[in-house]
């Protein structure tokens, strides 16, 4: 396989910078202590810590914007989607459409945004005497300006419900391809929300994890034409892309439209693959949201202040559910949806 397969190669910081139509990724990977009561870390290992900015990944895990729960509380949108693939742990969602739910373990949520929403997305800590991982990745997905103010609307991709495809090599080593958007060999991904880029078949959208046993051979199919493809190379000791090799984590860029032979080194190596053709719009982003121009974020803004897009019918800015909850989803439109805990 040829190098002038890989188009760039960069250093993964925080967040990873995919491009058009996805605007960022974010992988959230952090070891926490036992949940108290409350379902967050005894209040004597929060000193020190910038309590509603705290980013800085101090004893390996971050509250974020959470005080008492790590996570996110409430925060509006307008204009993309949210992709929030749980890989350990759990998440609380709820929303000022009075939508809720909590899904982890491989479930994703599919949110999109579309003309405005609020939502809080907390990190439970629900074991009380072991420590608490979480892992996942949340990818914003950007939607053309045809559907920027559809209204918002959220899917639950449901662990059981992904298909996974395990490709064994000629040596006998396996990996293994989860196929969160798009189709990997006869596999199809669960339909995404109605208005996503990704529902169209032209936008031609992939997200796919790869998980590689040492030394394990897969090679990707071509995708079409003007489709970018990134390969995310976050976890393992060495990676060759086609003959180059990738010596720690980097994205990089490779020819869509061409096959290419990923090959894993002595370690297991995992892998986040993001794939579209790109909108090809203009994209001006002021924090939360993201549309074609300065006129129409300062409307986001206003409207935002006048409606809060339906208000907040949550008794606290970051909800979470008991800790014996398992996972579920309650929509919108009232209807439930339960999974085993």
């Amino acid at each position: 396989m040829s190098t002038s397969t890989i188009l760039d190669i960069q250093p993964l910081g925080f967040p990873w910078n995919p491009p058009d139509p996805f605007l960022f990724c974010v992988h959230h990977d952090d070891r926490y202590p036992a949940g108290n009561d409350k379902l967050g870390p005894d209040p004597a290992l929060l000193r020190g810590r910038n309590i509603g900015m705290d980013f800085e990944g101090k004893d390996g895990w971050r509250m974020y914007h959470g005080d008492v729960v790590p996570g996110f509380p409430q925060h509006p949108h307008r204009g993309f989607e949210t992709i929030t693939m749980v890989r350990k742990g759990r998440i609380d969602h709820s929303d000022s459409l009075g939508a809720t739910a909590r899904f982890g373990g491989g479930d994703v949520q599919w949110m999109t945004a579309g003309k405005g929403i609020v939502h809080s997305e907390m990190f439970p800590l629900l074991h009380e005497r072991d420590g608490n991982h979480v892992e996942l990745f949340q990818i914003w997905l950007n939607l053309p300006r045809a559907d920027k103010m559809v209204d918002p609307y959220f899917s639950m991709l449901w662990a059981d419900t992904i298909p996974q495809v395990t490709v064994t090599d000629d040596a006998g080593q396996k990996s293994v391809v989860t196929v969160v958007a798009g189709r990997f060999g006869d596999k199809s991904a669960p339909k995404p929300p109605p208005n996503s880029w990704a529902a169209r078949p032209e936008a031609d959208i992939a997200i796919w994890t790869l998980a590689l046993d040492p030394g394990a051979r897969l090679t990707l199919p071509a995708a079409q034409a003007e489709t970018l493809r990134t390969l995310f190379f976050f976890e393992g000791d060495g990676l060759y892309v086609g003959e180059t090799s990738i010596d720690g984590p980097h994205g990089i860029a490779v020819q869509a439209d061409r096959p290419v032979t990923l090959t894993a080194g002595p370690s297991p190596t995992q892998i986040l693959m993001l794939q579209g053709r790109p909108i090809g719009e203009p994209v001006v982003q002021h924090g939360p949201f993201v549309m074609n121009t300065v006129d129409e974020i300062r409307q986001a803004y206003t409207d935002y202040q006048r409606t809060r897009f339906g208000g907040w019918p949550w008794p606290s800015h970051g909800p979470v559910h008991a800790r014996t909850k398992g996972r579920f989803a309650k929509h919108a439109d009232g209807r439930v949806e339960e999974r085993k805990a």
